[in-house]
């Protein structure tokens, strides 16, 4: 059993001094307390001569100051622990972003450019690559102990994370989420490597193009294009009302709901569009977007997202 693990990410060394720091004050506390127990029996034990009167105004101000004390310590640490959690939730603009679909009991992977793997993950050292992560069934959890990550995949939602590897080599996945007969066996592997050898790797795999690629043909199969137009960029149920607003450009813009209120369209906001269209209906809209709720997989909703996200930086006509 080892135990200290290998530190393989940026975050991982001050997570290990968060976890270091917490375990330290809560054994000194742990002395503190067993310590003061201790004395005070022996202290104040059956036979002994000691004045027992008056304890209250002979400790008030030591029980006072070992109490602030340990609420600061551990006020601190809650802190420290909060910023940790909020920066590993706020991905750097440059992240390379890796979509993770967990089922009953398997992890598939999709890269930008259409590679896809099953429980494993390959990925380059030194950038910064942000996970969005969702299940097909039931709740999953994607956790890799070596790079201090973990957090719950669930049904119906995207999260994600992001850390940056920084120590080559291969690294094992788990699943820490009891999801069935089989949860013991939902395990993968994460390969960090170089950036030439990860892109080699890359031209190594076969594909039929990018997600966003296979996700324009999926837009088109689907009938989207009957409403917001063969390129995004909207369509008409008669010469002078517009029937669906525009993809061009969509992605990462301020998007004013039919409720009044403004949402960013990112990859969660498209995927309710898609799914539960009555949530998210644009102001000045008719409600006329269907629900594909169980009739596209996560697969090919990933494909569809990748391309309206393509589109972002076309401009509407």
């Amino acid at each position: 059993m080892r135990l200290w693990l290998t530190q393989a990410t940026t975050s991982a060394p001050e997570v290990d001094h968060l976890i270091l720091a917490l375990l330290l004050i809560s054994a000194a506390v742990l002395a503190l307390v067993f310590g003061l127990m201790l004395l005070y029996m022996i202290k104040y034990r059956a036979g002994s001569g000691i004045d027992r009167g008056a304890l209250a105004e002979k400790t008030w101000r030591l029980e006072t100051s070992w109490t602030i004390a340990t609420l600061i310590a551990f006020f601190g640490l809650f802190i420290w622990g909060a910023d940790i959690y909020l920066r590993l939730f706020q991905p750097p603009p440059d992240a390379t972003k890796i979509y993770v679909i967990g089922k009953q009991w398997m992890w598939k992977v999709e890269h930008p450019g259409g590679q896809s793997e099953i429980n494993a993950l390959h990925l380059p050292i030194g950038r910064p690559i942000e996970l969005v992560m969702t299940s097909e069934d039931v709740i999953h959890d994607f956790s890799v102990p070596a790079f201090r990550i973990k957090h719950d995949v669930l049904p119906g939602r995207y999260e994600t994370l992001w850390f940056q590897a920084k120590t080559p080599g291969t690294y094992h996945l788990f699943c820490t989420q009891l999801c069935g007969t089989g949860h013991a066996e939902m395990t993968g592997d994460i390969v960090a490597m170089p950036a030439p050898e990860f892109q080699k790797w890359l031209e190594q795999q076969r594909t039929s193009g990018t997600l966003a690629v296979a996700g324009k043909i999926l837009f088109m199969r689907n009938g989207c294009s009957g409403c917001h137009g063969g390129n995004g960029v909207g369509g008409n149920q008669a010469a002078s009302t517009v029937r669906a607003p525009a993809l061009a450009g969509l992605y990462g813009s301020a998007v004013t709901l039919a409720n009044g209120s403004v949402v960013t369209a990112d990859d969660r906001y498209i995927r309710d569009c898609i799914l539960l269209p009555a949530t998210q209906r644009v102001a000045g809209y008719p409600p006329v977007m269907p629900s594909f709720a169980g009739q596209i997989s996560e697969d090919d909703l990933l494909k569809i997202i990748a391309y309206i996200k393509s589109l972002a930086t076309e401009n509407p006509s």
